[in-house]
């Protein structure tokens, strides 16, 4: 029997595609709902194989690295700024 690294290992891109539709839909290619274990497999199987075989921006759960830093720092318009200032005469 094969270890869950070896079997990693032997996915192809068409796999991971299926692999990755499944997750998306919920269910194979025939229709057959995903159990949670299965749904559990195949997610992790899916983010060893993206270490391995895609860039960080394009792996599952990629956050957008620096960009995120940047858009909180950015300043507010006016217009912004209103939207989350307390409405006038409220005392908190």
């Amino acid at each position: 029997m094969k270890s869950f690294a070896d079997l990693i290992q032997s996915i192809t891109p068409e796999t991971y595609e299926t692999l990755k539709l499944a997750m998306e839909i919920g269910k194979w290619g025939d229709g057959t709902k995903l159990t949670q274990e299965q749904k559990e497999l195949t997610m992790q199987a899916m983010i060893v194989w993206e270490q391995t075989h895609l860039p960080e921006e394009e792996r599952t759960g990629y956050l957008g690295g620096q960009e995120c830093a940047k858009q909180t720092k950015k300043k507010l318009t006016d217009a912004q700024a209103a939207l989350f200032a307390p409405a006038a005469g409220t005392l908190h």
